[in-house]
C-alpha cells in the first residue's frame, strides 16, 4: 500500500506562530497609540492653519473684513463675513467650502489674545491698533484687507497632555507653529 502524504502545519507550528504575534502586538500597539495621538494634534492644527489661510487670503482678495470664531467648548469654527445692513454692520456665517468644522472630540483648543497669552519676554506690550480691533469677547480672530490680523495664541492639546500652540503674527496674519512640553 502507497502511503499518501498530506502537508501542513501541526500544532505546535501554529502555537508558536500565534504567540509571536500575540508578542509583537504587545509591543507595538503601545507605540502606535503614541503616534495616532501625535498625528491627530498635528491634523488638527493643520485644519485651523488651512482655515486661518483661506480667511486672510479672502480677506485681502475681497478687501473685506473676515474673521474666525471659534467655540472652545465643542471645538467648532466658523468663517464669518462683514456686511452692512441698514446701516448696521454685523457679521454673518460664510457658506463658501472649507469655512465651518470641527476638531476631533479628543484635542481640547483653548484660545488666548496676545495681551492676555503669557509671554516668554514678559513686559512686551501687544500688537499696535490690538485692543482697538478686538471688538468682541470671546474666541473671534479677525483678518483685514490690508493683510494684518488680529493676534492671539490657540493651544491644541491631545488626552495624553501633548501641545500644540498657534500663534497668529499680527502684522504678517501668518501662523506659527510650536510644540510645547506634555502637561
Amino acid at each position: 500500500m502507497k502511503r499518501m502524504r498530506t502537508t501542513g502545519f501541526t500544532l505546535i507550528e501554529l502555537m508558536v506562530v500565534v504567540t509571536i504575534i500575540g508578542i509583537l502586538s504587545a509591543l507595538l500597539i503601545p507605540e502606535m497609540k503614541g503616534s495616532f495621538q501625535d498625528a491627530l494634534l498635528r491634523s488638527s492644527s493643520r485644519d485651523l492653519i488651512n482655515v486661518f489661510d483661506l480667511t486672510y487670503s479672502r480677506a485681502v482678495s475681497l478687501n473685506q473684513v473676515r474673521r474666525v470664531r471659534l467655540d472652545e467648548k465643542d471645538g467648532r469654527y466658523r468663517v464669518e463675513k462683514r456686511v452692512v445692513e441698514d446701516g448696521r454692520e454685523a457679521f454673518v456665517p460664510v457658506d463658501d467650502a472649507g469655512c465651518t468644522g470641527q476638531l476631533d472630540p479628543k484635542i481640547t483648543m483653548e484660545f488666548q489674545r496676545a495681551d492676555e497669552a503669557p509671554d516668554p519676554g514678559a513686559g512686551a506690550s501687544p500688537a499696535p491698533g490690538a485692543a482697538g480691533r478686538a471688538d468682541e469677547a470671546g474666541a473671534v480672530i479677525a483678518f483685514y484687507p490690508d493683510g494684518t490680523a488680529d493676534p492671539g495664541q490657540i493651544e491644541l492639546t491631545d488626552r495624553d497632555g501633548f501641545r500644540l500652540i498657534l500663534k497668529i503674527n499680527p502684522i504678517t496674519a501668518r501662523v506659527q507653529v510650536a510644540e510645547l512640553e506634555p502637561k
